[in-house]
């Protein structure tokens, strides 16, 4: 019985002991069982895969997705045909961040970017990686609030541990005065160690002049780029493309 025994749920146990007596007439999610050993079998797989699925849903969270919901399987490649699906499905299995390799994600607004990194870090967390998803402006408040609260040490730590780092909408908003310095700290403790997936709405040749410190975003691209993955997205916006047809419907 010490199989049963680690089971938890006890009705369910308790269902299994009861089929003992009534031979195999006791149903259990409408498995019929041979045995005492089936039936422990059945149990026991079936708690790996409870607790594998409660490991799964607390990788989730701890990602922090905007949209938890993303999956490269509602993503319409056929509205910017041009652009390299297959390189999306290259990054799919994560191949990449068993090689400690990056990518970057460029585009116009609405093109799919944060969709598609967001489907990348789905992909990872079923494949047993921890991710860590957060907007450039959030990550680096967070830096900022870690440094008030005397944790920085313990923030970059985490940020650099994490297997695979998705910096969001990159470009977006603007960021402070010491942006340039914090995120090439970041992508130097993660250089070649674990995977960084970055998306942004500039142009690589604009990001000198967005942070203000070319130097610093020199260096932080060699390493991005090193063992990167580009992916061009676009050129024809969503949400552009859904405002429009909502103002047709409008008349």
């Amino acid at each position: 019985m010490a199989l049963a025994c680690r089971v938890r749920d006890p009705d369910r146990k308790g269902k299994v002991e009861s089929g003992v007596g009534h031979a195999q007439r006791t149903p259990l999610k409408g498995q019929r069982f041979e045995s005492l050993e089936e039936a422990q079998a059945y149990l026991v797989s079936d708690e790996l895969s409870r607790r594998s699925e409660r490991l799964l849903d607390r990788r989730r969270k701890q990602a922090e997705f905007r949209d938890a919901h993303k999956t490269l399987d509602q993503f319409d490649f056929n509205f910017n045909p041009k652009m390299n699906r297959s390189l999306v499905f290259d990054l799919a299995p994560c191949a990449f961040i068993g090689k400690r390799e990056d990518a970057l994600f460029l585009g116009p607004g609405g093109t799919g970017k944060s969709h598609l990194a967001q489907a990348i870090g789905q992909a990872a967390i079923q494949q047993n990686y921890r991710v860590m998803y957060r907007e450039t402006h959030v990550l680096l408040d967070h830096l900022a609030e870690a440094v008030a609260e005397g944790t920085r040490k313990q923030f970059m730590e985490s940020v650099a541990g994490v297997p695979l780092l998705i910096i969001d909408d990159f470009g977006m908003r603007k960021l402070p005065h010491t942006a340039a310095e914090d995120l090439l700290e970041i992508i130097m403790r993660r250089y070649e160690r674990a995977s960084t997936l970055l998306t942004s709405n500039r142009p690589v040749e604009d990001w000198g002049k967005l942070l203000g410190d070319v130097a610093a975003v020199t260096a932080m691209l060699d390493r991005l780029l090193h063992h990167g993955h580009v992916l061009k997205c676009g050129p024809r916006s969503w949400r552009t493309k859904l405002a429009a047809s909502a103002a047709i419907e409008g008349h």
